[in-house]
């Protein structure tokens, strides 16, 4: 489907977002490459910018060009079905591994449900690289987080964060099962 954009509506669209960013004409017109005439013309309904004008006013707004033309874009949304999940059960210790995020290649974070039962540990995980960040949130039970050989006790409602470089278990040291949601972010790692 193609849509035309009146100049009303785009010169609307940007005053409405130049203003709400508290620019200045010509601090628009500094950072987009587009003539500080031109966008007052634009925003009076004077004038319809040719689509290079647009995509420049945009990138000097901070936002996509279909946003700058009042079309929301779609947004991405994925469903992990819990019989859909990706899980890894230890057969020896017990431990099981829930990813509940998506799995993406290239996106920096997973979300993860871990399980382990009573008495259970999940093993010395080695250290990941620089920059990655965990964080955990106990569901249910007791939780003792060594980290780099540093013990942290948890319980049932705790979170904790900490610098994944460095080796790091978890075992559950209370009487049941032990839960807890981890997050494990990338983004930072080289």
């Amino acid at each position: 489907m193609v849509e035309a954009v009146s100049s009303d509506r785009l010169g609307g669209r940007v005053r409405e977002l130049r203003r709400g960013r508290g620019l200045t004409l010509e601090e628009l017109a500094g950072r987009s490459g587009v003539s500080r005439a031109m966008i007052s013309k634009l925003e009076r309904g004077e004038k319809n910018p040719t689509l290079v004008v647009a995509a420049r006013l945009a990138e000097g707004l901070g936002v996509t060009l279909s946003r700058l033309a009042g079309t929301e874009e779609k947004r991405e949304v994925v469903v992990v079905r819990k019989e859909n999940r990706l899980v890894m059960r230890d057969p020896e210790t017990g431990f099981e591994r829930q990813l509940l995020s998506p799995t993406f290649a290239g996106r920096g974070v997973e979300f993860v449900r871990n399980v382990i039962p009573t008495g259970g540990t999940s093993g010395e995980f080695p250290p990941h690289s620089r920059g990655v960040r965990e964080h955990i949130v106990v569901e249910k039970g007791e939780l003792s987080a060594t980290l780099g050989g540093e013990e942290h006790r948890l319980r049932q409602g705790d979170a904790l964060y900490f610098e994944a470089d460095v080796p790091h278990r978890f075992d559950n040291t209370g009487p049941g099962e032990c839960s807890y949601y981890l997050v494990i972010d990338y983004s930072g790692a080289p």
